[in-house]
């Protein structure tokens, strides 16, 4: 049975050619997916730190006190 499927895959002479076209696609775009989650999670640091300086910063003065 091995044998049978190894003749029948070794049928096709562009199998090789086209999986590893495949692989290179695939391994772009992982990496143009890792470079977006990269930027996204500095830019959300970003954001994080700015919004504790903000927070931070918030004078008790303006600071609307809602009623019980």
């Amino acid at each position: 049975m091995a044998k049978a499927l190894i003749g029948h895959l070794q049928q096709d002479r562009g199998l090789p050619l086209r999986l590893a076209a495949e692989n290179r696609q695939l391994r772009i775009r992982i990496a143009e997916l890792e470079a977006l989650v990269t930027r996204l999670m500095e830019e959300n640091d970003r954001l994080a730190v700015a919004s504790a300086a903000q927070a931070l910063d918030l004078d008790p003065e303006h600071l609307e006190m809602q009623p019980a």
